[in-house]
């Protein structure tokens, strides 16, 4: 069964141009199931799906002479007089088959699309190799919209403005058990699919583990994977902070040189995301530490025991990261607002939201310049109602 992504009607939109449409993100995100809905939709049968990783279709990219493999694809049914639609599944294990697609590209009446599982790989070798060939979109695990989709469980929002909507009692009770779900266990569509919650646990390991066996090994000098995997977890336990190499080097018991560079490729490759400060001079911006997340729920919560209140900090961040640019706000004295979106939007995520909070949001909100606030809360409490429930970003 195919469930709908948010990105596939800008997907489907590009497919109708000569450009490649690469999808990229993180391994096991639902690239290759995004791909053939792709090809699927395609309005012709000229086409045709190649798995790379399979032995013997990286065979077909090995001839020297281009030409030659577009007699292959013919002897695979494809014609070359009419439009060709080539989907090709994880091209990062084949590095010459940028070349390939180039050469094709340029020279006959192909429309390819292409998946690969590392942001740092596809990116540095399509910026030259395909300027202006291509169009890279990036897929990430389930914001909580999708993980309804994929529960088929129906819901309002569509359209309309979750910054401005009052906390809803009757859609809390009926949708709280669903966001502790994906607050506890993440976005990644196979875990969301999986019933049992040994499944999910263990599915979750499974993608972390093959990430480190695959796609880092793939990338990096892979010496030490204790170490590499030692890191992981110690970043996992500062979600929502402010990161310190120096003090993560001293820990990890590796040079801070190797910490930025690790979690730069951690970057890179979609495991975490840094967010910048909030403020209007450049130089403050550069100095200022960034904040840590992690690109979902699931995978966090198997990588350290963090607090009830990282988690939501961690799933709010997730559910607003492809809303815009993402920032935070900090004083010396140590007060912070937990997200600034787009520059105009406060964002503060309490587990049990209290008068306190929006006092002291609208503080520190009036201090940034920022206009626009918004309280988001995991749980009912009594002592106020103009919050968001944090279930009904969407």
């Amino acid at each position: 069964m195919f469930y709908p992504r948010k990105i596939f009607p800008r997907l489907l939109e590009h497919a109708n141009k000569k450009q490649v449409t690469v999808i990229t993100g993180m391994r096991r995100t639902g690239k290759t199931t995004l791909l053939k809905a792709l090809l699927a939709s395609a309005p012709s049968d000229n086409k045709l799906h190649i798995d790379l990783e399979r032995i013997d279709n990286r065979e077909l990219f090995s001839f020297k002479n281009y030409d030659n493999i577009l007699v292959e694809l013919k002897k695979r049914g494809l014609d070359e007089r009419k439009k060709i639609f080539l989907a090709i599944d994880e091209i990062q294990l084949l590095p010459n088959v940028v070349s390939v697609i180039k050469y094709l590209y340029d020279h006959f009446d192909i429309k390819f699309f292409v998946t690969g599982s590392s942001s740092y790989y596809l990116k540095n070798l399509f910026s030259e190799s395909l300027a202006g060939r291509k169009q890279i979109f990036e897929l990430f695990p389930l914001d909580f919209g999708e993980f309804l989709d994929f529960k088929q469980v129906r819901y309002g929002g569509g359209g309309v403005d979750w910054s401005r909507v009052q906390f809803d009692v009757l859609e809390f009770e009926r949708l709280r058990s669903l966001y502790e779900e994906f607050v506890i266990y993440g976005g990644f569509p196979e875990v969301v699919l999986a019933s049992a919650v040994a499944d999910k646990l263990e599915f979750a390991r499974d993608i972390v583990n093959s990430y480190l066996n695959i796609d880092i090994k793939t990338l990096s000098d892979f010496r030490d994977e204790k170490n590499i995997y030692n890191l992981i977890m110690l970043l996992a336990g500062r979600v929502g902070t402010r990161l310190d190499y120096s003090k993560i080097a001293s820990v990890s018991g590796l040079s801070r040189q190797t910490v930025l560079s690790y979690v730069d490729l951690f970057e890179k490759t979609y495991l975490l995301h840094r967010v910048h400060v909030h403020t209007h001079s450049r130089d403050k911006e550069i100095v200022k530490a960034r904040k840590l997340y992690f690109c979902d729920n699931g995978l966090l919560n198997v990588l350290a025991e963090v607090g009830s209140g990282v988690q939501f900090e961690n799933a709010v961040y997730n559910q607003i990261r492809h809303l815009g640019d993402v920032r935070y706000y900090a004083l010396k004295t140590g007060k912070e607002i937990d997200f600034v979106l787009n520059g105009e939007l406060a964002i503060e995520a309490k587990e049990t939201p209290a008068k306190q909070d929006i006092s002291n949001m609208l503080n520190l909100s009036k201090a940034a310049g920022i206009k626009s606030t918004v309280l988001v809360g995991r749980h009912e409490t009594a002592s106020i109602t103009n919050y968001i429930w944090g279930g009904a970003i969407k």
